[in-house]
């Protein structure tokens, strides 16, 4: 399982879908395919079929709409409880692979706009910084939920014509081991 939930990850579109589905806990393809306009609709429907048959996914509701049948679509499983299995194991390899993955999926969602025609990167408001901060634990603590509150207070913001899709990643890094020559 852990290996089709990397694949997920690392893979644009079915990551896309994936924190979709897992921040608004169910989604149904029209919700997906209007939230992700640029995401082909045979494209969506094969990343669900997908990760439905790889136990990612799981079906919760079907309702008839127009002589069609329209899935639910939820989390299979609870991603935050392989996070917490992780971090039981506190296994660095594993928080390696898991960090590469979100590193790789991030990496190719930034090269795909890059190779964008239509590229502007002041308009678009692109960017990404580093920012080395002294702070206690307390401190970071405080800043982390300061910043929760702040994405959480927009994170269900539905799409219109003025909203553009943007993804935030945040990477908490230790202080750098000096190594002994």
């Amino acid at each position: 399982m852990t290996d089709k939930l990397m694949d997920c990850i690392t893979n644009p579109v079915k990551c896309k879908l994936l924190l979709e589905i897992h921040s608004r806990g169910k989604a149904t393809a029209r919700h997906l395919s209007d939230i992700y306009n640029d995401i082909p609709q045979a494209t969506l429907y094969r990343h669900l079929k997908k990760m439905l048959s790889d136990g990612i996914l799981q079906v919760i509701e079907e309702t008839q709409v127009r002589g069609t049948v329209e899935k639910t679509y939820a989390l299979a499983s609870d991603i935050n409880s392989n996070m917490e299995k992780m971090m039981e194991e506190n296994s660095g390899e594993l928080y390696m692979q898991y960090f590469m993955q979100y590193i790789i999926g991030f990496a190719r969602q930034f090269q795909q706009y890059c190779q964008s025609p239509d590229i502007n990167i002041q308009k678009d408001m692109t960017g990404f910084s580093l920012s080395p901060l002294y702070l206690s634990d307390e401190e970071l603590t405080a800043l982390v939920t300061d910043i929760s509150q702040i994405i959480n207070a927009v994170k269900n913001n539905e799409p219109k014509p003025d909203r553009k899709l943007r993804t935030i990643g945040i990477i908490i890094s230790p202080e750098e081991k000096k190594t002994a020559r």
